[in-house]
């Protein structure tokens, strides 16, 4: 699965892209990308760990989670995930 990182999600991970195997769910690929990178935790997932953070938006295949199943949304190794922050700008 090809996972992709967007704004300062690239200075957290150190790269643009890179190819992770594919957990069952998106919920469980926040999870692993918490492990891998420590600092996204925060970032990416609620203080219980059972839904994403607030501040994180998640396409799958170019689709925002929130029209597939949300954090359930089913996750293949043909898939690309984009990690990205909420940015707002003027």
């Amino acid at each position: 699965m090809q996972l992709k990182f967007f704004a300062t999600y690239r200075q957290i991970s150190g790269c643009k892209a890179c190819t992770v195997d594919a957990p069952a769910t998106v919920l469980d690929l926040l999870h692993q990308v918490s492990q891998r990178w420590p600092e996204f935790r925060s970032l990416v997932l609620d203080e219980q760990g059972a839904d994403r953070g607030k501040d994180v938006i998640i396409l799958v295949n170019g689709r925002h989670i929130e029209h597939l199943d949300g954090i359930h949304t089913k996750l293949t190794d043909e898939d690309t995930v984009v990690l990205t922050p909420v940015v707002a700008g003027g």
